[in-house]
């Protein structure tokens, strides 16, 4: 298979590059590592008529864990940079579950943070990390700069709130609180492949190991992640009890409503969300009571 013809164009400047997607809109797509977009103008689901290849722009390309309240990735940062800071794991623990599960080593090698978020594909992993963490996105074009929050980003499969004129510049992810226990988890066919259901989960205890907050985002269950913090909130004030767990679960199987696809029935999607709801929160509450 062959792309449609395109014109590419190399950016050597963050400048440039907005300028140039300002210049051509919706027919401009940005090239960075490019694991989704090439094969999809390969299969010509995409026709992009400009490609602003972005990949010269190494100041977004970085993990800032500076600043006391946020880290801040650069939109061209890449899987393996994330996998292989120690630091940026420690820091933000659900990476370090749910980096593996994605894909095979040699597409993480290439891979980049934004180009996942802004291919937003309801089965990946990384959006349901991103609205799970709450973090928010650094927008910017030629006119300006917003922000926006992650569960505010994708608003469709493979669609995003991104104007035609607009790069995903940076992603912040607030550094969790204390005594916070978090878990990544996901059923896949096959290693690598896209999960048939998968969750992310985070669990705030108070000093007297009741709950005081949690956080519990799935993806392959619905058109965008899967928010569903408030089917767990019967938690908050308890400890986390494998009952209370176990009722906390069942809502969240009442609650999602998966399509179901050719590899698994809805049925079978929503006993993945309650088994995966119990096994991710105690493993959170696990991982805290092992760090006290």
């Amino acid at each position: 298979m062959k792309p449609a013809p395109f014109r590419y164009v190399a950016a050597s400047s963050l400048a440039e590059a907005l300028v140039l997607k300002a210049r051509y809109g919706e027919e401009a797509r940005f090239l960075a590592g490019g694991q989704s977009l090439i094969p999809a103008m390969n299969f010509r689901l995409a026709r992009p008529a400009v490609l602003i290849d972005i990949n010269g722009l190494t100041e977004l390309a970085s993990i800032d864990r500076s600043m006391a309240q946020a880290i801040r990735l650069g939109a061209l940062t890449r899987y393996c940079a994330m996998e292989k800071d120690a630091g940026f794991l420690e820091a933000c623990p659900l990476f370090a579950d749910a980096l593996p599960h994605i894909a095979h080593p040699q597409i993480r090698n290439r891979g980049t943070i934004g180009g996942n978020f802004c291919h937003a594909d309801p089965a990946s992993e990384l959006p349901a990390v991103a609205v799970a963490m709450q973090a928010r996105m650094c927008i910017k074009s030629s006119r300006g700069e917003r922000e926006l929050a992650a569960v505010d980003f994708f608003v469709a499969p493979l669609t995003t709130a991104l104007k035609d004129e607009e790069m995903l510049l940076e992603i912040a992810f607030p550094v969790p609180r204390p005594r916070s226990g978090a878990a990544f988890m996901e059923v896949a066919r096959r290693r690598g492949d896209f999960a048939l259901a998968g969750v992310a989960a985070i669990v705030s205890l108070d000093e007297d190991d009741r709950c005081s907050g949690i956080r519990l985002v799935f993806c392959g269950v619905g058109e965008t992640p899967v928010d569903a913090s408030t089917s767990v909130s019967s938690l908050i004030g308890q400890r986390c009890t494998d009952k209370a767990i176990a009722g906390a679960a069942a809502d969240v199987r009442r609650m999602v409503a998966p399509a179901g696809n050719i590899h698994a029935s809805a049925e079978y999607q929503r006993h993945i969300a309650e088994i995966l709801t119990r096994r991710a929160i105690a493993m959170a509450c696990d991982r805290i009571a092992h760090a006290a």
